[in-house]
């Protein structure tokens, strides 16, 4: 194997280790935005009935 080989494997196992961590920064993100995205509906929910339980009676 000449130089140009072993910096080629260097490259492609280091391309791979920063991948692999894009893609957990990626999915961690997208799963705190989904979870955001829950409590908000639920907060609506939420509201909604404690509005409409308290809501005064004409």
């Amino acid at each position: 194997m000449n130089m140009g080989t072993i910096w080629t494997v260097l490259g492609v196992i280091v391309a791979i280790i920063i991948a692999v961590f894009l893609v957990n920064i990626l999915f961690s993100v997208i799963f705190w935005a989904f979870k955001l995205l829950i409590v908000l509906v639920v907060a609506a929910i939420v509201f909604a009935v404690l509005r409409s339980v308290f809501a005064k009676k004409n």
